[in-house]
């Protein structure tokens, strides 16, 4: 991987014709075969490889584990019969976040939303943040559904529920997912003004993620 990831270094800094061209490279992460991989990953032949800028968060996966419901989407999302539908005589709170398209960002008026996603690898991120939280925080249930394409103004685009015994165990895995998703799912949003649009900048992945200090090194 390092030997590929230096060539590429090496061909966007010759053609780049700005200094933002050649500093597209930083900042991102890699991915082999839909999995998050480093520069020290051995390559295989046929292996497929991605290079995913940080994320800002008709295709669906169910985890085949009613403990959790993962789903990826571009038809509306039905908050309110989803958070039904988690509930279990068990549970002492369902907690909720429910991600709506708002009608502005730092004072321009929001036309619309579009998001993508490298789909594969969205849905084994989802599925494994799901799983991690439920053991992590000892939850019932977690449900993560995010939409895809294009979103109006007052739309759900991300919808997490969390059913657990205890209120507090519900709070803190819900608040993590979304964080973390926000994070590291690759999913890229595209945000359309009345003045223009832009691509949504994400945080820095988590440095266990991230090759930019690996590649610094090898260009």
């Amino acid at each position: 991987m390092s030997d590929l990831l230096a060539r590429l270094g090496d061909s966007l800094h010759a053609s780049a014709k700005t200094p933002a061209q050649s500093g597209l490279f930083s900042g991102i992460a890699v991915s082999v075969n839909a999995e998050y991989a480093n520069a020290s990953h051995v390559l295989h032949e046929g292996d497929e490889v991605g290079l995913l800028p940080p994320v800002s968060g008709g295709c669906s996966i169910e985890t085949g584990d009613h403990h959790a419901s993962i789903l990826l989407t571009r038809a509306p999302i039905a908050a309110e019969e989803i958070v039904a539908a988690a509930k279990r005589g068990e549970d002492g709170a369902v907690v909720v976040f429910d991600g709506i398209v708002r009608n502005n960002t730092r004072g321009r008026r929001t036309l619309h939303l579009d998001y993508e996603a490298y789909e594969e690898m969205a849905e084994k991120q989802m599925e494994a943040l799901a799983g991690e939280a439920r053991a992590k925080f000892a939850v019932r249930h977690v449900t993560m559904i995010h939409r895809l394409g294009r979103l109006q103004v007052g739309e759900t685009s991300v919808l997490i529920v969390v059913a657990s015994a205890h209120r507090a165990a519900a709070f803190d895995a819900c608040r993590w997912l979304i964080d973390t998703l926000k994070k590291q799912v690759p999913i890229w949003k595209k945000e359309t003004f009345v003045d223009g649009a832009v691509w949504a900048p994400g945080e820095p992945f988590p440095v266990e993620l991230g090759v930019e200090r690996e590649v610094a090194r090898e260009v």
